[in-house]
């Protein structure tokens, strides 16, 4: 019979089923019912699944197949292949969401006032709640933004973070340390993860342009107060002077803990310890999720003062009038009370009780 193209209907999908149990190949099942090979490739390729990912229970008709102590062959169901055809046919007409106009608009018009994804994505519903097609989630504005249809628009320069290229969770391998004494976060205590007790901080540097010095920043994990210090340059003996600096300014208990990434600059962790009994525990290298509060209040530091922004002129007033400012916003996780406002409650305090933060 000639191959020829043509959709697949259940009759079709029921009649592999039954071939594929009698051990018929693939080109066979093909010119038996007239199609080419390649689709009874796809087709069993997207229709079938691993036996070992159902639990028998689900599926008592095929018990003996469905033996889940190791590897199988993909099964195939000729009912199950059709439902999943029949999704597939739905979900392939609904409208690409970045394609209306006006949601396209407004997304420019906010990234531009500085909005990342998620408030967007959180804001449209309070904006248009008439209006199903201003609807977007905020992996579909990344994917937007970066798709190479959208690089002529550069979009990414209004995102917090503008990479080139969108980076992966994960961080990469490396093969040797270079911080001597150096405890890994995974050997820090569950207390400090989970944010319950008061005084743990996220450390790191925030370069300016090359020879004009940078920032060492700190940000207190539960409270999210930031501290910054202008060093004139990114080393170690500047990093600790900046941590001394910041650690004797506030009460004992507020200095428990810090976690800092794998910068040459944290090389004198061991001094900090030794002088302020402060241990420091040292993220995954290239894991800056594992640091994500600094992480996040760094990007606003790049705000005021963006990359390529040379620090010869910047003054420590100036700077601490940015983390003035940046300290009295109120935040969403801390019930809309601004960093400020926890931390100088959470200070006077000498014992600070539990409490559930995410």
């Amino acid at each position: 019979m000639t191959a020829q193209y043509r959709h697949l209907m259940l009759d079709d999908r029921i009649e592999i089923a039954r071939l594929r149990d009698r051990g018929i190949s693939k080109a066979e099942i093909a010119r038996q019912l007239g199609v080419h090979r390649s689709t009874i490739t796809r087709e069993v390729d997207r229709g079938s699944w691993q036996p070992e990912h159902d639990h028998a229970n689900l599926r008592p008709y095929l018990r003996n197949r469905l033996d889940t102590r190791g590897p199988h062959e993909r099964l195939y169901l000729g009912a199950q292949a059709q439902f999943q055809s029949d999704t597939r046919v739905a979900r392939s007409h609904q409208p690409y969401r970045m394609g209306y106009d006006q949601l396209v608009d407004w997304v420019i018009s906010a990234l531009r006032r500085g909005w990342t994804p998620q408030e967007i994505a959180g804001r449209l519903p309070s904006e248009f709640p008439d209006d199903p097609r201003m609807r977007v989630s905020a992996e579909t504005v990344y994917s937007w933004i970066y798709s190479p249809a959208q690089s002529h628009r550069q979009l990414r320069q209004y995102l917090t973070r503008g990479h080139r290229k969108r980076r992966k969770r994960q961080g990469r391998r490396v093969h040797s340390e270079r911080i001597k004494w150096r405890t890994s976060i995974h050997d820090r205590p569950a207390v400090i993860e989970n944010r319950h007790e008061f005084g743990h901080w996220e450390a790191d540097s925030v370069l300016g342009l090359r020879g004009t010095g940078g920032l060492h920043t700190n940000v207190e994990r539960r409270s999210r107060k930031l501290f910054a210090i202008k060093i004139e340059s990114i080393t170690a003996q500047a990093t600790l002077d900046a941590q001394l600096t910041i650690f004797t300014s506030i009460p004992a208990h507020a200095g428990r803990s810090v976690t800092a990434d794998n910068g040459s600059e944290f090389a004198y962790h061991y001094k900090l310890a030794d002088t302020l009994a402060i241990p420091t525990y040292f993220a995954d290298p290239y894991s800056a999720y594992q640091r994500g509060t600094n992480e996040h209040f760094n990007g606003r530091i790049r705000r005021y003062l963006p990359k390529g922004t040379s620090f010869s002129d910047l003054t420590q007033t100036e700077l601490d009038e940015y983390i003035t400012e940046i300290n009295n916003r109120p935040r969403k996780i801390l019930g809309w009370a601004t960093p400020a406002e926890i931390f100088q409650e959470l200070s006077s305090k000498e014992t600070t009780p539990c409490c559930t933060s995410n």
